[in-house]
């Protein structure tokens, strides 16, 4: 989906519909979506002309925010090499629907262990502190982040669920054999900075969500896992029939 913030209202919510329920209904008669189904989307920079704000609700659903700037020299030229000589080889498909689903059911058996399970709950929750009150273990200094004073609107548990499932994911990647808390590091940006909701205050200092989250990288520590956590990580890790 092209410039998703240049869609009307209506166009919008059938793109909800389609995210949250895996159909679309038209003319009152529902079109179940084939499996697998997921949505690449681009928008335009909010402060062009004719462009919607996008639902707080539409963005939770979407799993990453990936920030694209502009290509490099060597990038920029390779474009320019590729797009300007004889005509492109068609894309040729790599991988079937039922591949995708295969690796989708993949990510999920990746295992990860408690300590940082919490730890991507505390990331997430902590972000919620203008809602709730801070919890004590909820930062190393059992103080409110004065960068919260910054964000009017948290993180919901969506974002919990996909912080897992990133980190999964990359461990998968790395040929790690379990998630750890570098992963959880590693994808926060891009799984949270399209949930967290700035106020006035971050506008007028110039404060963004990846500075946020930043700082909230810097104050909120892994908790020491002692023998018990290693002894888990050793159960997770185990290979079978070892």
């Amino acid at each position: 989906a092209d410039e998703i913030n240049r869609t009307p209202p209506k166009t919008q919510s059938a793109l909800l519909e389609s995210m949250q329920e895996r159909q679309v209904t038209v003319g009152g008669v529902n079109h179940p979506l084939p499996d697998p189904f997921f949505v690449l989307a681009t928008q335009n920079p909010i402060e062009q002309e004719g462009t919607y704000p996008l639902p707080e609700a539409q963005l939770d659903r979407f799993m990453l925010q990936i920030l694209i700037g502009y290509p490099t020299a060597d990038e920029e030229a390779e474009i320019v090499r590729r797009t300007t000589g004889a005509a492109p080889k068609p894309t040729e498909r790599v991988l079937s629907g039922e591949d995708v689903r295969a690796i989708q059911a993949l990510v999920r058996e990746v295992p990860v262990a408690d300590h940082v399970v919490r730890y991507a709950l505390r990331l997430v929750r902590a972000t919620r502190q203008a809602q709730e009150a801070a919890s004590p273990t909820a930062v190393s200094s059992g103080q409110k982040l004065r960068i919260m004073d910054y964000v009017s609107w948290g993180a919901g548990p969506r974002a919990s669920q996909f912080l897992v499932l990133a980190a999964k994911a990359r461990a998968l990647l790395a040929g790690a054999p379990t998630a750890t808390p570098d992963d959880v590091r590693a994808v926060a940006k891009p799984i949270l900075r399209h949930r967290l909701q700035l106020n006035f205050n971050a506008q007028a200092d110039r404060i963004g969500p990846d500075q946020v989250i930043d700082e909230l990288l810097r104050e909120i520590r892994v908790e020491d896992t002692g023998a018990a956590g290693a002894k888990e990580l050793e159960r997770l890790v185990k290979p079978a029939g070892a």
